[in-house]
């Protein structure tokens, strides 16, 4: 795996259930799955995002904050408006598509299979399906001025 010129997509990991949506923090099983993901990753190799992006919600956060730690990463956490799950992925598409450098966000769905979807399709393209279980990864790169699916990682 390479980190240059890739955008990581995660969705956050299992969450407890509560009243409040923004406020439910990562459950037991939530921050097992992200450690099984790191653990992946790091056999892998080559996962190092320049920055890595999350939304406000508590789940992304925590989940983006665990993969940092459990990684070893220097990059960046930044906590990034329009990464929430009824927040109009075209916007971010937008912004991912000026950067040169690797980024990984953390978010929800349907915000990331829709995003990853206009990513690899492009708008007013026939849809592609990427379904994010929690704590999944999908590395998208850049080819030309398009983006191609690289690989997945799930939290077996």
């Amino acid at each position: 795996m390479s980190g240059e010129g890739i955008i990581y997509l995660m969705r956050h990991a299992d969450a407890v259930a509560g009243e409040v949506d923004a406020e439910r923090a990562l459950s037991e099983r939530g921050r097992a799955q992200v450690s099984r993901v790191c653990e992946t990753l790091r056999r892998a190799g080559g996962f190092s995002p320049a920055e890595i992006w999350h939304s406000p919600l508590v789940r992304a956060r925590e989940t983006a904050e665990l993969l940092a730690s459990g990684l070893g990463l220097q990059a960046p956490l930044k906590l990034v408006p329009g990464l929430e799950p009824d927040d109009d992925p075209a916007a971010i598409a937008a912004r991912l598509s000026g950067l040169a450098e690797s980024v990984a966000l953390v978010g929800h769905e349907p915000h990331m299979g829709v995003l990853a979807s206009l990513m690899v399709r492009g708008p007013g393209e026939s849809p592609v399906y990427f379904p994010f279980p929690k704590a999944g990864v999908l590395a998208l790169v850049r080819s030309g001025k398009e983006w191609r699916s690289e690989w997945r990682v799930r939290a077996p």
